[in-house]
């Protein structure tokens, strides 16, 4: 099955009018051209996908390595670097990807990077409920009973730990508009991620 796809920013949520005055919430992703480095085939590489690259960056944050790698695309060093899997299109290295691959109506999958809330609790990462408060049950936010005494804790425990920054993929979401003059899509609801965060905006797998 071939995709298609491009790495841009979350800029954040707004609301458009459809002709019929339904009002739809979207999230506004600006996806400047992306340009191709490097076009993996399955003769050489064992799979076929497009290497991206999104956002220029100064060419003293770069090493030698990857000044050489983008200089074969003749462009600048890139900030963000991300593969798309089976890339749909007759791409060459130094070609650019460009919002209109993509329609109004159209689904797509995007993936991004979760919000992180740092370390927590069970009762604010898990959703659990407290104890009670007084009369010394002295038992109020702990995240309970371990289960069997084995020596071991089994697989799956709700325990305290890290909330959020986790890479995530919210699949099947309406191209409500695509501005081609400024680089923007307009996606129906709401994707993963902080805003100004990388997001890569992909044909649905699951598209009806």
């Amino acid at each position: 099955m071939t995709t298609k796809g491009i790495l841009g920013r979350k800029v954040g949520m707004t609301q458009v009018f459809t002709e019929t005055g339904e009002l739809i919430p979207v999230t506004v992703i600006e996806a400047t051209p992306n340009v191709v480095l490097q076009v993996k085939t399955l003769e050489n590489d064992g799979y076929s996908a497009l290497q991206l690259g999104y956002q220029d960056k100064r060419q003293v944050l770069s090493n030698k390595p990857e000044q050489g790698h983008v200089a074969k695309a003749n462009t600048t060093p890139k900030r963000y670097i991300r593969e798309i899997r089976d890339a749909e299109g007759e791409f060459n290295v130094g070609d650019e990807v460009k919002v209109d691959i993509f329609a109004a109506g159209e689904a797509v999958d995007v993936t991004g990077i979760t919000k992180g809330h740092g370390y927590q609790g069970n009762i604010k990462k898990d959703g659990q409920a407290r104890g009670p408060m007084a009369h010394g049950s002295r038992y109020h936010r702990r995240p309970g009973s371990l289960g069997a005494i084995i020596n071991r804790v089994f697989k799956g425990k709700k325990l305290p730990g890290r909330m959020g920054n986790h890479k995530r993929t919210v699949q099947n979401l309406q191209v409500v508009r695509v501005d081609v003059e400024n680089n923007v899509i307009l996606v129906k609801g709401n994707v993963p991620g902080a805003n100004k965060s990388l997001v890569t905006v992909k044909y649905s797998k699951k598209a009806k």
